[in-house]
């Protein structure tokens, strides 16, 4: 495999690299070429800091939580549970390993993609015994919190936004649009319910009332298990059921979370529920190396270094990301992480 690597100074090179592929690719002798780092690269550890051989690997939950890879022009990543799954079982493999510093900032994702994500963490705590500490950065809601249930102990960064405990129900409606142009759907069914949902026709009341209660029942399960992990009593309970979103401090006073702080009070809170000295090694996983790196990057791969005009389209997440489906979501802050 022949891998290329550069970065906007190198732009000039890129029609050249391309007329290259073209040519090997007509003549039947084109090597696999990877013009940057992907998912389909090895993670490799990197200290940030420390020098003692007890590790704590820090594990960024970035953006909208699902099970469905990345896809871009030219290449492609793994999806956010493979990608965390994969990290875990890395930290697995190294007996140094002894706390797991979860930082999240998500405003949530699919109910399917945050469950499997937060029963991986558990399952990992269990196998190990490893203690996981969550780090609430700008937004920590719905789904992002759902993850961070996981953990020994939550902080919160003091501007951080989390909460929205419960459940949302997201599908496109297009029946008025058809309408307008004069357009119609004919749809034959085994079942009356059989198109329960469709984006082409207005719910009925009796559809209505059986989504409310799939809402009511998978909303109440993220309640009772907020309830539970956090030992809430009935009235904080009540509160968190409006599904509200909290401030940090707002989320400190319900117990939603145990402290209020800054990522390198994180570290420490880390090494000290682990029981560590004070110059454990603080580890990332990367596919790649990052010059002047340090605990703030949430990056993998250094795919930052595409030009954006070739190899990015920045579409809004609404216009590629949302089917019709549950969501652990707070769909205010979706857009643009």
């Amino acid at each position: 495999m022949v891998s290329i690597f550069y970065n906007q100074n190198q732009g000039r090179w890129q029609g050249w690299i391309l007329i290259l592929i073209v040519v090997l690719s007509a003549a039947g002798c084109a090597p696999r070429i990877n013009l940057f780092p992907d998912g389909t690269d090895p993670l490799k550890a990197f200290v940030i800091e420390g020098k003692a051989p007890q590790k704590i690997v820090m594990i960024p939950v970035h953006g909208f939580i699902s099970d469905r890879p990345e896809k871009g022009i030219l290449t492609g990543g793994p999806s956010m549970v493979q990608e965390i799954v994969s990290q875990l079982r890395v930290a697995e493999r190294d007996e140094n390993v002894k706390a797991i510093l979860l930082k999240i900032d998500s405003p949530g994702g699919t109910i399917t993609a945050s469950d499997m994500l937060y029963k991986e963490i558990m399952n990992f705590k269990e196998r190990t015994g490893v203690k996981v500490v969550a780090v609430l950065m700008g937004v920590a809601a719905s789904g992002g919190y759902y993850l961070a249930l996981a953990a020994d102990h939550i902080i919160a960064h003091p501007t951080t936004i989390t909460g929205s405990v419960g459940v949302i129900f997201l599908h496109p409606g297009i029946s008025g649009l058809m309408e307008k142009i004069g357009l119609d759907m004919q749809v034959s069914k085994s079942g009356k319910n059989k198109d329960m949902g469709s984006p082409f026709r207005t719910a009925t009341q009796e559809e209505k009332e059986m989504l409310r209660h799939l809402i009511d029942h998978f909303g109440g399960r993220f309640v009772d298990l907020a309830a539970a992990r956090r030992k809430l009593d009935l009235n904080q309970v009540a509160e968190i059921r409006t599904a509200r979103i909290f401030t940090a401090g707002q989320a400190l006073d319900l117990d939603l979370i145990d402290q209020i702080g800054y990522l390198a009070d994180a570290v420490n809170q880390a090494k000290s529920v682990a029981e560590l000295p004070s110059d454990s090694q603080l580890i990332l996983y990367r596919r790649t190396e990052h010059p002047d790196d340090n605990l703030y990057n949430s990056a993998t791969s250094r795919r930052t270094d595409i030009p954006p005009s070739l190899f990015h389209l920045n579409l809004p997440g609404s216009l590629n990301r949302f089917r019709t489906g549950f969501y652990y979501l707070w769909p205010a802050a979706a857009g643009d992480r």
